[in-house]
């Protein structure tokens, strides 16, 4: 039942933002249309004690006025924890963000990926099969202060599964930049 709700979600979720877009990009004209489009997006490294997290995530971001703004990413992962799993994350991602004053934003993101995660041979008894390969979806709800063209904040994954190995915790820090 649970994955049927998150699928219609997801497939509404993705649904409007598109018509949302197309309705914003038809009532303006075409250079006026790029002249709101915003380019960016997040590029991410961690690493530990045998661990790697590396992350891509270009992204554009259209403005359709001072308060509203509706964007699309994409994103490449990949993450390693050496003798326990490695994984490769890749997808998509739509954004909301309400700014109702210049520093402050409101978010909420809409993300589903395609993960590959791969355990070490050693936990094969402890977690089955060695290979899962499923896809995820994450809902975000942030809040942020911006300054020019960056935003930091902090985003809430309402729809985290801490089985999933795709994110640690719910709560993530984030800052967002767009040109």
């Amino acid at each position: 039942m649970k994955s049927g709700f998150l699928s219609f979600l997801t497939k509404t979720g993705i649904a409007m933002a598109f018509c949302l877009t197309c309705i914003s990009a038809k009532a303006q004209n075409n250079s006026d249309f790029w002249s709101r489009v915003r380019f960016g997006g997040a590029i991410g490294a961690s690493f530990g004690n045998n661990y790697t997290d590396v992350t891509l995530a270009p992204g554009a971001l259209y403005e359709v006025n001072q308060y509203y703004g509706v964007g699309l990413s994409l994103q490449g992962t990949y993450v390693q924890q050496k003798d326990f799993y490695e994984s490769w994350m890749y997808g998509g991602s739509i954004i909301n963000v309400f700014n109702p004053i210049p520093q402050i934003q409101i978010s909420a993101e809409l993300e589903q990926l395609r993960v590959n995660l791969d355990f070490d041979e050693r936990y094969t008894d402890f977690y089955g099969n060695q290979d899962r390969d499923f896809w995820n979806t994450a809902l975000f709800l942030g809040a942020g202060y911006r300054a020019q063209n960056v935003t930091f904040g902090i985003r809430y994954n309402i729809l985290y599964n801490d089985n999933d190995y795709v994110y640690s915790e719910a709560w993530m820090p984030f800052i967002r930049v767009y040109f």
